[in-house]
């Protein structure tokens, strides 16, 4: 079969855009293509910002990939005409035996890296806008800080382009069809053929996969964040950090304001399950839309539960285990699959995109992704939680 490219990659989302980019600089002849135009609403990548932590309360195994995204996050700073990174410090604090924080703490002792851990006291000395009881503790890592999503992959857009990728937006992809020695991405006005194929679908991943002989358990669920009408002497972004919350009532993630934004806020353990094709865009129909969030501003971070100025509505696409999904195809070594981030996936979105484009060339990469393969066990039978 003749080849019109050497790598094809199925949805120029996070991942997609950023393996587009590490493909083209290699001089793959490489061919991006999504059904909408990024950066865009439709996906995982919107809502202006997402947190950057290095030691990582979702495992240790995370911290070496983290280190390098973002050596490549600075470097993308770089060379890209936007603003990638902003370094605001990353506070994450939770009751004491909270296992999230003991992890997070853990993993900064096995790297060696920069962590403060602090009392209650000591963070509500120092972070006057926060307000914690007795009993909690939390880790301050002062070299991390928040990554302007849109920012990212728009610059990843650009740079890719400028490395002669050939970009197709608006155009969703119809079939693929594989062969011993290449693939045909078929799409409502063309078909295209190349030696390698990179999925990268991010909430219609489930649905591709499916269709090239794979069940892998994917669900989609709608997530919502919020932005409060907050003090800015107390929560703008050169006085207060991005933060990462593991509480009795659930797990959060915030962003300080940023030229008078107001305080962001999301949570991570709930959302509804849906599907891309049928999930409700519109923010505030739903009253835990901003209720979980506000409940939790009341109680942590009263001063900053004003007016809700704003929110957004996204898709979060979550494994079983709530670890991601890296790996080749294990009939077909020319299919690579990228799927499963939400929730905490973005952050690493640069040195995916490596991976991926080490993958696809030359069917391995140097970096350590033994724990997001696509054959394990968690992945397929998730120990169900003791009562």
């Amino acid at each position: 079969m003749s080849s019109d490219y050497d790598v094809v990659v199925v949805g120029a989302g996070s991942m997609g855009m950023a393996a587009g980019y590490y493909l083209s600089r290699q001089g793959a002849k490489t061919l991006l293509i999504d059904a909408f135009d990024p950066p865009h609403s439709q996906g995982s990548h919107h809502g202006e910002t997402r947190i950057i932590r290095h030691a990582y309360g979702e495992g240790r195994e995370y911290v070496p990939l983290a280190i390098r995204a973002q050596t490549l996050w600075n470097d993308l700073q770089e060379e890209a005409d936007e603003t990638i990174f902003e370094k605001t410090g990353v506070l994450g604090f939770g009751p004491e035996g909270s296992a999230f924080i003991d992890e997070a703490i853990a993993s900064s002792r096995e790297y060696s890296l920069s962590l403060d851990l602090l009392d209650a006291d000591e963070i509500n000395k120092r972070w006057p806008g926060i307000q914690l009881p007795k009993g909690y503790k939390g880790c301050f890592e002062p070299d991390s800080g928040v990554l302007y999503s849109e920012n990212c992959i728009r610059a990843y857009r650009q740079l890719a382009e400028k490395h002669n990728a050939t970009l197709l937006t608006n155009t969703p992809v119809l079939n693929i069809e594989t062969y011993d020695n290449g693939v045909s991405v078929q799409t409502d006005h063309e078909t295209f053929t190349a030696k390698k194929i990179v999925i990268s679908a991010g909430p219609w991943s489930g649905k591709v996969l499916a269709n090239l002989g794979l069940d892998i358990p994917l669900q989609p669920t709608r997530q919502t964040v919020t932005w409060f009408d907050s003090d800015p002497s107390l929560y703008e972004s050169d006085a207060f950090p991005a933060f990462f919350v593991d509480v009795p009532s659930g797990v959060y993630y915030g962003f300080p304001s940023f030229d008078g934004c107001g305080v962001k806020l999301g949570r991570f353990d709930t959302g509804q399950k849906t599907e891309p094709a049928y999930v409700n865009r519109e923010y505030g129909i739903f009253p835990e839309d901003e209720g979980d969030v506000r409940e939790f501003l009341e109680t942590y971070m009263p001063e900053a539960a004003g007016k809700s100025n704003r929110g957004r509505a996204c898709i979060f696409t979550r494994t079983p285990d709530e670890h991601f999904v890296v790996d080749l195809h294990p009939q077909h070594s020319h299919i690579v699959i990228a799927a499963g981030f939400s929730g905490h996936g973005f952050k690493f979105a640069s040195v995916i995109g490596e991976v991926l484009s080490q993958l696809a060339l030359d069917g391995h990469t140097e970096h350590d992704i033994s724990k997001f393969s696509i054959t394990r066990s968690e992945l397929h039978h998730p120990k169900v939680p003791q009562k």
